[in-house]
């Protein structure tokens, strides 16, 4: 397996999947959606962005229902929007609703 960066014509895709506690409403739900939806027009690192709810007819989704999809230029935008305050105001408004978090980085090839 090759751990080399890629970086001509890629972006770095950071995907983050959420599993949420049965007991979250769905206002809740949609503060949260809400809440991430926002990032982009607050960190300007963001250059690209999509998120949605799981419709995977194949039940492989172990309670995972939300994913986003969050891309950056470089290493670099990342590590300025991991520690962001309005990425940190996000997950304070999460945290308490999340039962199980999967995050996985990537240079689209």
């Amino acid at each position: 397996m090759t751990t080399e960066k890629i970086t001509q014509n890629s972006l770095l895709r950071h995907i983050v999947l959420f599993k949420f506690k049965e007991d979250t409403s769905t206002e809740e739900l949609a503060t949260i959606e809400k809440t991430f939806a926002a990032l982009p027009g607050k960190i300007p690192q963001i250059v690209d962005f999509e998120w949605g709810t799981n419709n995977s007819p194949e039940g492989l989704d172990k309670g995972f229902t939300h994913s986003f999809f969050v891309s950056f230029k470089n290493e670099e935008d990342r590590a300025i929007y991991l520690p962001h305050p309005d990425h940190k105001a996000f997950i304070v408004v999460a945290s308490p609703h999340i039962d199980d978090v999967l995050v996985l980085d990537y240079w689209a090839q």
